[in-house]
């Protein structure tokens, strides 16, 4: 049976504004859902049920005195827990904050709440983001809802898990290399990177580099970007923030597939691919690939790309954790370490090269794009891999570099600073969801929400791609 806490987002803040639900009904059918499948699932951490629980009562006295209503009034919210939470426990994973309680909320989470979110909870994470198995030492891993004997993802894992189990109508989420990405990929929900500055951030080390972005998670197109909506806003505090695009402000129109020329590529020339991710893209893009004005098999020139994003990376963990590492390293995991000895073992001439090679990577996409208009790729090179396994070694019979280069599908991307979304399309052979990444041009984040959602709204007719749903019952019992 259909409860309220499965509903869209969209769905519900229509009804919240209709006055045909209360937030408090919603709020109430959320709390039932998490106590019936989140001991299995372990993605919502931190919670502030009582808070949450007047800020409903005070929307919905709100609703009925006719005021005017936030953009996301009366919904409840999951903060992805490397987000500061005012007076909710924010942890980063880290037993060095496991008792932090932050006195502000940072501003992306003020934006919300700005907008009527009720913030019911903090969503699991790795230690401090590193590496896309989410589990850490101070509350443990998070399971795949389809199959929880894998991995759901990360770093974003358990917001994804909460909005795949319909715990949460929204979810935050953050993106270095894949973060948004990876989790929507594994749990069969939507994960949009946006370009840098798109949600301006004051938690980026060096403000400067572009790898690390904010942004929305939902359980389809729209919902994504209804949370987008609200996360948008005029912040000086991030270098990379230029404006804003009104048309991130409105709900997207489905693009007209029919006049857009499909690039497609299954590992953007450079990254190793799983044989069961090759196979099950391959039959997507036979299924969808008429669907466009052309559809052209093209790989990018992406060479060098995992040696810079190996780079450009560790100079963001040197920045945030080097003073953790001299002071408390015993109390650091073994990703969180290896990431600063790798970065102390670089030189200025490593640095400079790499920030060269990313500038060729960039300009070399802008070419590409110039052929094509949109493109399409897995956002991850493997299925999800057991829960035990830290990491991936290994991609079909390849031993990885490091303990994230089987995420290269998706820090390729992120080194162009191309906004990339990712969207479910039925289940791969595992049984766990297969996913298509929409990439668009440079800025182009508008037009990758119009794409996403008619593509979602193109393959929901058919079984075989619409977006999976996990076995609630399964996970309750």
């Amino acid at each position: 049976m259909t409860e309220l806490c499965d509903l869209t987002a969209v769905e519900l803040r229509r009804l919240i504004g209709a006055k045909q639900i209360s937030p408090v009904e919603l709020l109430a059918s959320c709390e039932a859902r998490i106590a019936r499948v989140n001991p299995r699932l372990n993605a919502v951490t931190a919670t502030c049920w009582d808070r949450a629980r007047a800020e409903a009562a005070a929307a919905e006295a709100k609703v009925r005195r006719g005021e005017a209503l936030g953009l996301l009034e009366g919904l409840p919210l999951g903060v992805k827990d490397l987000n500061e939470t005012e007076g909710l426990r924010t942890t980063w994973g880290s037993p060095i904050y496991k008792d932090h309680v932050p006195a502000k909320d940072e501003r992306m989470v003020a934006a919300c709440r700005a907008a009527g979110a009720i913030v019911v909870g903090k969503t699991n994470v790795p230690e401090f983001g590193a590496g896309a198995n989410t589990n850490n030492p101070v509350y443990g891993p998070t399971r795949n809802p389809f199959d929880t004997a894998r991995i759901c993802g990360g770093s974003s894992g358990g917001s994804a898990v909460a909005l795949a189990a319909s715990m949460l109508p929204i979810c935050t989420g953050s993106d270095t290399g894949g973060s948004l990405r990876t989790p929507a990929a594994f749990c069969g929900i939507v994960g949009f990177r946006v370009s840098p500055g798109v949600v301006p951030t004051e938690r980026r080390p060096l403000g400067w580099t572009n790898i690390s972005v904010q942004g929305p998670m939902g359980r389809n197109v729209a919902d994504a970007a209804l949370l987008l909506a609200a996360q948008v806003r005029s912040d000086g505090a991030d270098p990379h923030f230029h404006g804003i695009d009104p048309a991130l402000l409105r709900p997207p129109a489905p693009a007209d597939l029919g006049s857009l020329r499909l690039a497609v590529s299954t590992d953007l020339g450079f990254a190793i691919v799983d044989a069961r991710i090759r196979a099950a893209f391959a039959d997507r893009v036979k299924r969808i690939g008429g669907w466009f004005r052309e559809c052209a098999w093209a790989d990018p020139d992406m060479a060098e790309a995992d040696e810079t994003f190996e780079v450009i990376r560790a100079q963001n963990f040197l920045a945030s954790q080097l003073e953790n590492y001299r002071t408390r390293r015993h109390l650091l995991g073994p990703n969180i370490v290896a990431n600063v000895e790798q970065g102390l073992g670089y030189s200025a001439v490593d640095v400079a090269k790499a920030h060269a090679r990313q500038t060729r990577i960039f300009r070399g996409f802008q070419e590409y794009f110039r052929a094509h208009d949109v493109l399409i790729c897995p956002a991850v090179t493997i299925p999800p891999f057991p829960i035990e396994q830290l990491y991936a070694e290994e991609v079909d019979g390849v031993r990885m570099r490091t303990y994230f280069h089987w995420l290269s599908m998706a820090y390729g991307v992120t080194l162009t600073g191309h906004p990339a979304i990712t969207i479910p399309c039925g289940l791969e052979p595992t049984g766990t969801p297969m996913h298509l990444q929409i990439v668009g041009p440079y800025g182009g984040d508008a037009k990758v929400l119009s794409i996403a959602l008619a593509l979602e709204q193109a393959m929901a007719s058919d079984p075989a791609l619409r977006r999976p749903l996990p076995d609630l019952a399964k996970l309750a019992a």
